[in-house]
């Protein structure tokens, strides 16, 4: 029997887009990531292709438990998996250079 690998990445772009579908959900969850992010709400599907808008989301669905826990329970995943997700989607760029 084989077993399936998936990709963190991938699955933290699907856990994001979860994250960003839940936000849309909520009118007023919406109206305050649109206007902390400045994103209008015409923009909000093309941006959902950027892995850095995907951070965001996630930040803002993580910024205090209600919200984590709304998420978690609506899209059942644990809140440690939405951190991973938040994690392997961060920037790249702070990885460590030394050995």
């Amino acid at each position: 029997m084989t077993k399936h690998r998936h990709n963190p990445r991938e699955v933290a772009e699907i856990v994001a887009i979860q994250a960003l579908s839940f936000v849309a959900g909520d009118p007023e969850r919406l109206g305050l990531f649109l206007s902390e992010t400045g994103i209008g709400p015409e923009t909000l599907r093309s941006a959902a292709s950027d892995p850095q808008f995907l951070v965001s989301v996630l930040d803002f669905v993580m910024r205090d438990d209600a919200t984590v826990q709304a998420f978690a329970s609506s899209s059942q995943h644990h809140p440690t998996t939405i951190a991973a997700a938040r994690e392997a989607l961060g920037d790249s760029k702070w990885e460590r250079d030394v050995p």
